[in-house]
């Protein structure tokens, strides 16, 4: 079955109040314990228990985790930033619906993640780009040395970022979203 909902204003701007507080939360914390409180919430669920509405977004959840933990990408701020609030708010058990609540108490989390998915998929493109480039490149037939890999992805991430943000910036001045 198909169950389908609006979110209105009211609604959206909830929803954004509550990532801000967890933006705030992510600015004051250290970066590792977001990293690891993100991994354990993602580890203690029993996906067995999980809905499936939720279970199809959690996807968003590894993919930034990867993303974190890819130091040759390096994230710079502010979608540092954004990505951390994300991991933030997923890992707060008692966010605008508390995570114990059978059934439902994973529900908020999902439509967060599928809003912040939404505002970060040109973040979350352009890292696939990165990485389908350092595939290609490590893959070669003729591996380059060390110091030219690293210049080779230095100026490859450096124009990525260029083009996501740019996306970014022309989709914000669409939607009227920053």
């Amino acid at each position: 079955m198909r169950i389908t909902f609006e979110l209105d204003s009211a609604d959206l701007r909830r929803f954004h109040d509550a990532f801000e507080r967890a933006r705030r939360l992510a600015a004051a914390a250290d970066e590792i314990d977001i990293v690891d409180a993100a991994k354990q919430a993602l580890d203690s669920l029993s996906l067995d228990g999980v809905p499936t509405y939720v279970r199809r977004r959690l996807v968003h959840v590894q993919r930034l985790l990867l993303m974190f933990e890819d130091d040759e990408w390096a994230l710079p701020e502010p979608e540092r930033g954004d990505a951390l609030a994300v991991l933030a708010y997923f890992s707060d058990p008692d966010d605008l619906i508390p995570d114990h609540m059978a059934g439902i108490g994973l529900l908020d989390d999902a439509v967060m993640l599928e809003l912040l998915a939404r505002r970060m998929r040109h973040v979350l493109e352009a890292w696939e780009r990165f990485r389908v480039f350092r595939e290609g490149l490590d893959n070669g037939a003729v591996v380059p040395e060390r110091v030219e890999r690293s210049r080779r992805i230095g100026d490859e991430r450096a124009r990525i970022l260029a083009v996501m943000r740019a996306r970014r910036r022309r989709s914000a001045a669409i939607s009227g979203v920053k």
